[in-house]
């Protein structure tokens, strides 16, 4: 049953009628008896609506009066938003040319006109209030106080949702050893996680997606929600989209995406998740989906699907199910206590007795109990507490509609603005991410909040929105990164949990999507906000809008916008559309419109007629890159003086062209409280280096911004000093962000230091940067004592500061030892040469480090929660360093092994006992990787013996690597891949002519630019992938090729010297593709090989002439090759030459395997 949410349009209604402005209005025009009958009448009614909500649970006739008075307070407001629309439109007219004023007379603006239409519309509204009136006097309506509402806080802490996860840690460890231990399994696996809504089922599939070990297993991971779409079309379609990360434009043809699928996929070990799947039609799994989804991918590929029915589970699983079940009771009040016990709540003994109450009515069911934890947050009185206790909140959860009545409870107790503001994200499909700032333009659109004090209404949406967020309404809240051709930005997006979704769905009025109108889920009349799918194409002439009389929002039409024309004349608050044609006819008419979004669209012009927007308070313009003009567009940055409500994000390019103080102070940036980002740059692009040009240092501080401001940016600025823009330390108190670059000049950083909020900091290309943070007393004002902690930070990069010597000094000039980054989590420093420590950061976990000459890896050992280190060796050698400092590295990239990290022999046996067990990838680039002499063969031995759980190595530039490195292979038992590339004096002979590499796990193999390499040591059998390129050199293939009976894919490419292929590849009955590119003297294959390879689904010969000939048509081996389902056979003579450096093996495949699938990406 839709909650009606009256209260909230009357008290809007009443608001305008007393509005100053309408008054006015009405008093010009002698109707302001009508309009004070008409604010009477709607506060009478709204003192008395909180007693007709109560009694409409139970009376259907007063249920019927509110409907009925909900749209005469809707008209109400329409009218009354005219009144408004005509004051603003009569200051916008002050300076118009009399001639213009008198020719108005006599068009659809005449004031005249004007009065009459209003006054035969004020009187209409009237008559219908009072006879609703009457009615509701019959009722015996009393007046009942509203409940007090919350005062919005700024403290919200419902971005990290990983801190609300309690008890999840052996379902994890359960699910993780079902998905890696199906690495020997051939076909595809399909493991279920079942349970109700509301268990956490999509958290925990989120939590094993997002673990390291399964991002380093598979070799593809993918994440698709399936909600109640099960058509194979629309799942496929994602699928491969997922997997390229870009558009399928393919037709809904099954047959054309199975290729493509086939093409994207290959044989790539890989993990999908199917999320929230509801479908439990055998045959649509069976015969459709499954037969798509398990005919690609390697050994060891699983399907994670997360479900609520048995039936699915049992439908779709391989390996059992694993059933999740609800917390147990200390994770419950754990997880309840960490919510209820916040915001000022204090955790005293008679709250925590009734709080247990509370949290075993939930039975164990995290959704339930966030939702309750952040309800009883707001609630400091005891009373209030038992109240909540003694209401049903959950004595029959067992299913989606049985969970509801929790979920009613805690919006029951929401204010009225935010009711309003959580129905209206109903009008979303299910699973979409809606974009925060979008998201409150919308509210504000729709006046579904109202300013409130000092505060404006896009702060007011912000607290609401947040609100949300904490009480669980909303989730998954994410910063995404939005890129443009210039620029990019941060954006918050967020969800809506399905049930949460449904309930939103069971409270809202006239929220639909086209789908819902077409299959005639909605009713066309009670349609108010309505939003169209950017995949839905309208048909021509479908007359969606027919019979629609008051659509307020219109959101994401199609590219077809010929029934747009019938939005003419509604009272639209919200638009947002692809066409640019749509500004040219019904939004000029559209007085009540508030928000425009006409963002990626093929806009070339902003029309002058857009002026008459008068109550427009949004206009998103994102993307549109063929827009050039603005309607009477100004030229200089004084033209920002009065866009005061000018908010989220500034850029302001060009900064030198301004050549006064004075003109930068117009634009009165200091007073655009709303900026929350501001980028200042003195050239056309980041990029720009300042010359020896002049620099008024008046224009930078002319440009300070408010104290408030979140992310600022600086480039290009050529001035000595540039602290005079920040000299205030209060401007600090709530940036998080602070970029600044190419400044060459300037000799100090601002205080931002002593911002307690920054969370990331970028300085780059900084000439005559000495010192980070250089003390300051005297100007920071408020702040007794120096600062060494910064307690937020948690991203630093710092990059080509040349004379960079110092993280920090004190007032007397000497270096600061005490710097400690308590939070840093991830640093980069690249061409710091004289920087020669990093600070204490006690949870780091990824360090970049390159051409630092001064900084050696010992300085380092600090530093033991690393996860991923790249240090490029070039700092001063370490006589002495132990790689159990970092027991938590998983990723490790070096150059220069054998010298910047050597073992003393004493320590030999200590070290050989402790390998870094979380290793998982090694990167290897540079000379002095490799043991020259005996000596140093020892300690390096040891080290390897560190590597001992490595499953990745890359090997990159030894140039001292001349045999393959059997003996450190030989620690590495758990490797998987190995590449080798650019290692220009490795020829491959060792002590054996009949060596193997002793890889018993290896899958993959690259060989790449060894242009001296002569032979490959026999192969292990659990080879899958070997790929050879640019070894111009090499003489022959392993001698045991042809027992590599799991070998599927094979390629050679630029190996002038190989001449024959190998005896006894007949042996390779897994082999699916087959590549061989400019190896001219390969002419001809072993005897018979096409017909004893029964798994070739692909074979591509390019560049080989002889060969080609045999496998083109009237060849010799033309009736062989016409079986196989993929082939490329070209004779072309363009080839790369072995000697480049840029690797080739990409290249070749892009060219020559466009529908094989084979991954060379790594």
């Amino acid at each position: 049953m839709a909650d009606l949410l009256l209260l909230p349009v009357v008290r809007t209604a009443a608001g305008k009628a007393a509005d100053a402005v309408v008054r006015r209005m009405t008093g010009m025009w002698g109707i302001d008896d009508d309009r004070l009958k008409l604010e009477r009448q709607l506060l009478a009614v709204q003192c008395k609506l909180a007693d007709a909500e109560i009694k409409s649970e139970t009376n259907q006739y007063i249920r019927r009066w509110m409907k009925d008075f909900r749209t005469v307070a809707y008209e109400a407001n329409d009218v009354l938003d005219g009144f408004q629309y005509e004051a603003l439109r009569r200051e916008a007219r002050i300076g118009e040319s009399k001639t213009r004023k008198v020719l108005n007379q006599f068009t659809s603006r005449s004031p005249l006109l004007f009065r009459l239409t209003m006054s035969r519309d004020l009187n209409n509204v009237l008559e219908k209030i009072n006879n609703l009136v009457e009615e509701m006097n019959k009722f015996g309506l009393v007046e009942h106080a509203e409940p007090p509402q919350l005062i919005c806080r700024q403290t919200h802490s419902g971005l990290d949702d990983s801190a609300d996860i309690f008890g999840r840690d052996d379902d994890k460890g359960v699910v993780l050893k079902l998905l890696l231990g199906q690495h020997n399994q051939r076909k595809v696996q399909v493991l279920p996680i079942f349970g109700m809504g509301g268990l956490g089922k999509t958290t925990l599939a989120k939590m094993v997606y997002n673990n390291h070990r399964v991002q380093q297993h598979f070799q593809l991971t993918m994440w698709h929600c399936v909600s109640e779409n099960f058509e194979a079309v629309a799942v496929v379609k994602s699928i491969i989209e997922l997997a390229t990360k870009g558009r399928c434009e393919l037709p809904d043809t099954v047959e054309l995406l199975r290729v493509r699928l086939q093409e994207v996929i290959g044989q790539k070990r890989y993990m999908l998740v199917l999320d929230d799947v509801w479908n439990e039609e055998v045959r649509k799994w069976e015969d459709e989906l499954k037969p798509l989804l398990c005919s690609v991918g390697g050994p060891g590929s699983v399907i994670l699907v997360t479900c609520r029915s048995r039936q699915v589970a049992s439908i779709m699983g391989t390996v059992g199910l694993h059933e999740l079940p609800c917390l147990r009771e200390d994770d419950s009040w754990e997880l309840f206590s960490k919510k209820a016990f916040s915001r000022g709540v204090e955790e005293q003994a008679e709250l925590v007795t009734i709080g247990k109450r509370i949290a075993k009515k939930c039975r164990g069911l995290p959704l339930a109990l966030k939702i309750m934890g952040g309800l009883m947050s707001s609630k400091q009185q005891v009373q209030e507490w038992e109240a909540i206790a003694e209401s049903n909140i959950g004595d029959n959860i067992g299913g989606k509609y049985e969970i509801l009545p929790i979920l009613k409870l805690s919006y029951r107790h929401l204010s009225a603005e935010m009711k309003q503001c959580f129905a209206f994200c109903a009008v979303f499909a299910k699973d979409y991410e809606m974009e925060k700032d979008i998201l409150i333009q919308l509210w504000m659109a729709n006046g579904f909040i109202q300013e409130e004090g000092t505060m404006d209404l896009a702060q007011k949406g912000e607290y609401i929105f947040y609100d949300l967020v904490w009480r669980s309404f909303l989730q998954d809240v994410k910063v995404n990164l939005r890129r443009f051709i210039a620029t990019s930005y941060e954006s918050i997006g967020c969800k809506m949990h399905d049930l949460m979704h449904d309930l939103a769905k069971d409270v809202a009025h006239g929220c639909v999507t086209i789908e819902e109108l077409i299959q005639q889920k909605a009713s066309i009349q009670h349609v108010r906000h309505m939003w169209i799918d950017a995949q839905y194409e309208l048909k021509p002439n479908s007359r969606v809008f027919k019979g629609m009389t008051s659509l307020h929002t219109l959101l994401a039409p199609s590219k077809s916008h010929k029934d747009l024309m019938e939005v003419k004349g509604m009272p639209l608050r919200a638009l947002h559309c692809y066409s640019s044609s749509i500004i040219h006819s019904p939004v000029r008419h559209a007085k009540h419109l508030r928000y425009l979004d006409l963002s990626w669209s093929d806009i070339f012009t902003l029309p002058d007629s857009i002026s008459v927007l008068y109550n427009l308070q949004t206009l998103r313009l994102d993307g549109c890159s063929k827009l050039q003009h603005l309607p009477e567009a100004g030229y200089g940055i004084e033209e920002l003086k009065d866009l005061c409500q000018l908010g989220n994000r500034l850029e302001l390019y060009n900064l030198r062209k301004i050549r006064s103080g004075q003109n930068a102070k117009k634009a009165s940036l200091h007073q655009k409280h709303n900026l929350s980002e501001l980028l200042l740059c003195w050239g056309r692009r980041k990029s720009y280096e300042p010359g020896e040009e002049f620099c008024n240092e008046e224009v930078l501080v002319s440009l300070t911004p408010h104290s408030k401001l979140k992310v600022l940016e600086v480039y290009g600025y050529g001035g000595l000093e540039i602290s005079h823009l920040m000299g205030d330390p209060q401007m600090f108190r709530c940036l998080r962000k602070f970029y600044i670059s190419n400044c060459p000049r300037c000799k100090t950083l601002p205080i931002v230091w002593i911002s307690m909020s920054l969370e990331y900091l970028s300085v780059a290309n900084m000439g005559n940067l000495t010192t980070l943070w250089k003390s300051i007393k005297a100007e920071a004002e408020g702040y007794s004592t120096l600062l060494q902690f910064f307690p937020k930070l948690k991203e630093i990069v710092l990059d080509e500061l040349p004379i960079l010597e110092r993280w920090a000094e004190n007032c007397a000039g000497e270096p600061n030892s005490l710097v400690m980054f308590p939070l840093l989590e991830k640093l980069t420093i690249i061409k710091c040469p004289k920087l020669a420590s990093v600070p204490g950061s006690p949870v780091l976990k990824d360090l970049f480090i390159k051409e630092c000459c001064s900084l050696p890896i010992s300085s380092l050992a600090h530093l033991r929660t690393l996860i991923y280190l790249a240090y490029d060796g070039t700092g001063p050698v370490s006589t002495s360093m132990s790689l159990g400092s970092w027991p938590s590295l998983v990723n490790l990239e070096v150059t220069s092994l054998a010298t910047m990290m050597m073992v003393p022999l004493e320590d030999r046996q200590n070290q050989s006992q402790i390998p870094l067990e979380a290793l998982r990838s090694l990167t290897l680039n540079g000379p002095n990787c490799f043991a020259k002499t005996p000596v140093l063969s020892k300690l390096h031995h040891v080290l390897w013996e560190c590597f001992a759980f490595v499953e990745e190595l890359k090997i990159f530039g030894c140039g001292e690597l001349v045999r393959w490195p059997v003996e450190e292979l030989q620690s590495l038992a758990h490797l998987r891949y190995l590449a080798i590339s650019l290692c220009d004096n490795l020829k491959g002979k060792g002590s054996s002519s009949e060596e193997t590499l002793p890889l018993p796990q290896l899958e993959r193999l690259h060989i790449e630019g060894c242009i001296s390499l002569l032979e490959i040591p026999k192969l292990l059998p659990s080879l899958e992938q070997l790929a050879i390129s640019s070894c111009m050199n090499l003489e022959a293939l392993p001698s045991n090729l042809g027992d590599l009976a799991k070998l599927r894919e094979l390629s050679l490419h630029s190996c002038e010297g190989l001449k024959v292929l190998p005896d006894g590849m007949d042996g390779l009955t897994s082999l699916e593709k087959l590549a061989i590119g400019y190896c001219p003297r390969i002419e001809k294959l072993p005897e018979g090989l096409l017909q004893q390879l029964p798994a070739l689904k692909c074979l591509c010969i390019l560049g080989c002439p002889n060969l080609g000939q045999r496998c083109r048509e009237g060849g010799e081996y033309s009736h062989l090759v016409s079986s196989i389902p993929d082939k490329v056979i070209r004779l072309e003579e363009y080839r790369v030459t072995s000697t480049q450096k840029e690797p080739n093996t990409k290249k070749f495949l892009r060219r020559l395997l466009p529908s094989c699938g084979a991954d060379y990406n790594n």
